[in-house]
């Protein structure tokens, strides 16, 4: 894996982190209300997957597909919906899971179309916040890790389809990025 620069958060501390937030997320809500955990695809599944079987009470799961990269390795900064919800969220709490927030965009895209499905609660769960790119100001209300500003692949973030299988997160080499 020559493209890797470095591993930047190891599978056992990921682990920690991910049954850390399932405990602060279980004591913010009511144990009998179910949950409806967003997770946002594709990055995001394996975190969410970790996530919910950390999370005390009913929780129920939903997809969301959104692009702003593409293959690229930076965002273009237009968020459009590719795969929508199943589930309604009117009058439901609602836990949007993220695998990475950086410029903000897609997370704020995100809270305003939810947000207008007239949810209870809706929150914001991110495993990594990349908050030296940011360019929009949106609330997280759960954060992993607070990363540097590197490209970062693994445990479902990819680069142009590769590495979401690794099961640490990995910074990559900045010559490694073509575009």
């Amino acid at each position: 894996m020559d493209e890797v620069q470095r591993i930047l958060l190891r599978r056992e501390a990921i682990a920690k982190r991910v049954q850390e937030l399932g405990e602060e997320v279980s004591a913010d809500r009511s144990p009998t209300d179910p949950l409806l955990a967003v997770a946002i695809l594709r990055g995001a599944v394996i975190f969410a997957a970790d996530l919910v079987r950390e999370i005390k009470g009913p929780v129920e799961l939903d997809f969301m597909a959104v692009s702003s990269y593409g293959n690229h390795s930076v965002s273009h900064g237009e968020v459009h919906v590719l795969k929508d919800l199943t589930e309604e969220i009117a009058g439901r709490d609602v836990l949007l899971v993220e695998d990475i927030v950086d410029t903000g965009h897609t997370v704020r895209f995100l809270l305003d179309t939810l947000g207008k499905r007239g949810p209870r609660s809706l929150r914001v769960c991110a495993l990594l916040d990349k908050a030296d790119r940011r360019e929009v100001e949106v609330p997280i209300d759960y954060v992993g890790f607070r990363i540097p500003d590197a490209f970062v692949v693994g445990y479902g973030l990819d680069y142009a389809g590769r590495f979401r299988n690794h099961p640490e997160i990995l910074a990559l080499r900045p010559e490694a990025l073509t575009s």
